[in-house]
């Protein structure tokens, strides 16, 4: 049985701040604007001997490069000649690169060794420096790409994608634990392909529906984390069993070359429509037993292809491992099923967009955010399981925007395993506010029995914008995890959402000050876990 203890440490690594940034300077290319220029470096693979890494070229133009050399000002090699165009990867060990990168690879001749505590890269044309670029503190398996005049560390295969843009058009809005069968129906209906992906899949109804897409003729596939925290249960390992004999290709990601700290994301692609969501694939989420979430169906074209790739692109990767062979040896924890009912006060509804954002995290998310929240004029309404450090960004931009004047309502969750840490958050942001005589107001929800816990991770902006993904919004979530955001333009969509967080807000919350009731709430809480077996969801 796992402790109260380990849980709440659980919900603390996940809040924590992700690492630093590690900075280096850069030479900006010299003279003619079709020169090759350093895109990135490699130099600390996980391999014995670091056999393997290697220097990125950026080529602009088709053209020879042969008359180049790299050096470190110990040791040159050469580019053969050859004529390419984009990004080039040169190694020393080229046969070992390839199985590390998908860009065409080219064999150096010579030597060359990148050393870990950093140095200064070289590219060199004759006697002339054509780009050069200083590194340090390199971290093991991680790319640095340089951007500006800094070197930008990022796990090697991680995707960096611009924020996509869709034109308007409908989309579908829905609540949970209001309207469980809307985020299924894509999948019942689809006939040509299923992608989905997930943090964990438990549910028997997403199951089967999957399983029916199968056997329909339809591709499916199915990405979740590896090691999900809590760790994945009994019941998980069933369903996710049940998939992959009824040839379901299950995958997750896991292993030294995971690029993310947690695939957080909630997502499919059904066709040509996409849901995005804030709910896990399971009875509490889905299946509308539990938690109030967000979510929306979209058929915009660019919002589907964005999810596509972005899946084919986490799917791809040296650290998805089929179900088979991950779960072998492993034993898993029994967990008591959600088994709540709550009424459907909120239906789904097509709504008119002026305009959809797709965000991913670490990518593109916590700037495109704190972007939207330092445009906000009037209003900005934040519902989340939880939140942050209070110096993180998207926090820093909630006080700045009620600093100017913008009213901010925050919304946090009350389940036991965060409703002490909550209520001294929203205490914290309200005596913010006193002291900056700002208008915003923060509360821990009482479900009212509408619902058992906020899991929703969303906001409404200026009754005109919305955001619904499942991304919670602390700092190592956006710069670690692999989260799926949208952002919704248009007062119809943030009518709908509006009209669920005024509801909720209006509900009543937990908005005493911490102290002694909250410290008898506590030993009650340990103490009832002490008679069983909880569990808690991300």
């Amino acid at each position: 049985m796992r402790s109260f203890a380990s849980l709440v440490c659980c919900v603390l690594v996940l809040a924590a701040i992700g690492p630093p940034v590690a900075t280096a300077t850069s030479v900006a290319p010299a003279d003619s604007p079709a020169e090759p220029s350093i895109h990135a470096v490699y130099p600390d693979p996980i391999a014995g001997g670091d056999e393997g890494e290697f220097v990125v070229l950026s080529i602009p133009d088709r053209s020879e490069i042969g008359e180049y050399t790299v050096t470190d000002g110990d040791s040159t090699a050469a580019v053969p000649n050859m004529t390419a165009r984009g990004r080039v990867v040169l190694s020393t060990a080229p046969n070992r690169t390839r199985t590390l990168t998908d860009w065409p690879v080219v064999g150096l001749d010579g030597h060359l060794g990148l050393a870990n505590g950093g140095e200064r890269i070289r590219l060199q044309r004759g006697n002339r420096t054509v780009d050069a670029v200083r590194y340090a503190d390199p971290a093991e398996g991680e790319l640095g790409v340089v951007s500006g005049s800094a070197v930008r560390w990022r796990p090697l295969g991680a995707t960096d994608r611009p924020i996509v843009r869709a034109a308007g058009g409908e989309v579908r809005a829905f609540t949970l634990p209001d309207t469980p069968a809307a985020p299924i129906r894509p999948i019942r209906n689809a006939d040509e392909r299923v992608y989905l992906a997930g943090y964990t899949l438990s549910s028997d109804r997403v199951a089967d529906a999957l399983i029916a897409a199968q056997r329909r003729g339809a591709t499916v596939r199915v990405l979740l984390e590896g090691e999900p925290v809590g760790s994945r249960t009994a019941t998980e390992a069933n369903t996710l069993d049940r998939l992959a004999e009824a040839g379901v290709s299950v995958q997750v990601l896991t292993g030294p070359r995971a690029r993310y700290r947690y695939h957080h994301a909630k997502y499919a692609v059904a066709d040509e429509q996409a849901v995005v969501l804030t709910e896990n694939w399971k009875p509490a989420g889905t299946g509308g037993n539990s938690s109030r979430g967000w979510g929306v169906i979209t058929a915009q074209p660019r919002i589907v292809d964005g999810l596509n790739q972005t899946f084919q692109s986490d799917a791809g990767w040296q650290d998805s491992k089929s179900w088979g062979k991950y779960r072998q040896g492993r034993q898993f924890e029994r967990a008591g099923p959600a088994t709540g009912t709550y009424p459907t006060e909120f239906r789904a509804e097509s709504v008119s967009v002026q305009r959809t954002d797709l965000l991913i995290t670490p990518d593109n998310a916590q700037s495109g955010l704190v972007a939207t929240i330092d445009d906000a004029d009037d209003s900005i309404d934040v519902i989340q399981p939880t939140v942050g450090n209070w110096d993180s960004p998207l926090l820093r931009a909630l006080r700045r925007a009620a600093s100017r004047g913008v009213k901010v309502r925050l919304l946090l969750s009350d389940a036991w395993y965060v409703r002490e840490e909550n209520k001294q958050t929203a205490q914290r942001f309200r005596e913010w506010a006193d002291r900056n005589d700002a208008p915003l107001r923060a509360t821990v929800s009482d479900p009212d029995g509408r619902y058992e816990k906020i899991h929703a991770k969303g906001a409404v902006i200026d009754d005109e914008r919305v955001v619904v993904g499942s991304l919670n919004w602390n700092e190592q979530a956006a710069t670690s995890n692999r989260e799926v955001v949208l952002v919704l333009h248009g007062r119809d969509a943030a009518d709908y959402f509006g009209a669920v967080f005024t509801a909720d807000w209006e509900a009543g919350g937990f908005d005493t000050p911490v102290g002694v009731l909250g410290a008898v709430l506590g030993l009650l809480v340990v103490a009832g876990l002490a008679a069983r077996r909880v569990s808690f969801e991300t």
